[in-house]
C-alpha cells in the first residue's frame, strides 16, 4: 500500500570534527534559519523531537538547526552501532509530520544569545553580529554546530559554542585562529574572542 500526502524523508549522516557528535541531515527543513541547543532532557521540553531523542540512553545532547540535527553520544558508544536506529527513528518521526520545535515555548526559556542585530546594539556589536551571521555561521553549520554572540565588553567578544562545536577538540583552534583572527582584521576594536560554556 502506498501512503499519499506525506513526503518521503531521507536522512544521511555527516561526520563532524568532533568525534562524539554526528550530523543527521534531512531533506526537509526542521527549524529554518534558526537553531536550538539542548544539553539535557530537562532543557529539551520545547522540542518534542529532542525530548524523544533523549529517550536513547546513549545520547547526551541534541542540537536542532535548519535541516539537520547534531547528536552528541556517550564516549563508550560506537556510532556504527547506533546510526541505523537513529536514522530510522528520524525518518519515521519526520514522515509522520510530528512537531520539531514549539517556538512559543522555546522563546520563554531561550537564553538571550543571538546573532540578530537589535536596535540598541552599538556599532561594534552590529559589525560583530553581521560577521558571525555572514561568515562564521555557514562554515560552522557545515560541521553541525553553531556559534552564538553572548556579549562584547572592552574589546573582548564572548561567544557560545553549540552543537558539534561544544566540546569539540578543534573548536578552540577554530575560535582563536579562525574567528578571532578574522574579527581582529575586520573589526579593529576586537582584541580577543572567548568561548563561554553553556
Amino acid at each position: 500500500m502506498i501512503k499519499t500526502g506525506n513526503p518521503i524523508i531521507s536522512i544521511y549522516t555527516e561526520m563532524t570534527p568532533n568525534p562524539e557528535t554526528m550530523k543527521f541531515v534531512a531533506n526537509k527543513l526542521l527549524f529554518p534559519g534558526k537553531s536550538a541547543d539542548f544539553q539535557d532532557v530537562e532543557s529539551a521540553k520545547p522540542s518534542p523531537l529532542a525530548t524523544e531523542l533523549f529517550g536513547f540512553p546513549f545520547l547526551k545532547a541534541v542540537f536542532v538547526a535548519s535541516n539537520f540535527v547534531t547528536l552528541t553520544k556517550t564516549p563508550e558508544t560506537d556510532w556504527n552501532d547506533v546510526i541505523p536506529t537513529i536514522r530510522q527513528f528520524l525518518k519515521e518521526y519526520l514522515e509522520e509530520n510530528k512537531p520539531v520545535i514549539n517556538e512559543e515555548e522555546l522563546a520563554t526559556v531561550k537564553q538571550e544569545s543571538s546573532n540578530t542585530v537589535a536596535a540598541d546594539d552599538d556599532d561594534v556589536v552590529v559589525r560583530i553580529k553581521e560577521l558571525l551571521e555572514n561568515y562564521v555561521k555557514p562554515a560552522v553549520e557545515m560541521d553541525g554546530g553553531a556559534i552564538q554572540f553572548k556579549s562584547y565588553n572592552d574589546g573582548v567578544v564572548n561567544l557560545m559554542l553549540q552543537g558539534s562545536c561544544s566540546g569539540c577538540p578543534s573548536s578552540m583552534i577554530t575560535l582563536k585562529a579562525g574567528i578571532e583572527g578574522m574579527m581582529k582584521r575586520m573589526i579593529p576594536e576586537v582584541k580577543e574572542v572567548v568561548a563561554e560554556a553553556e
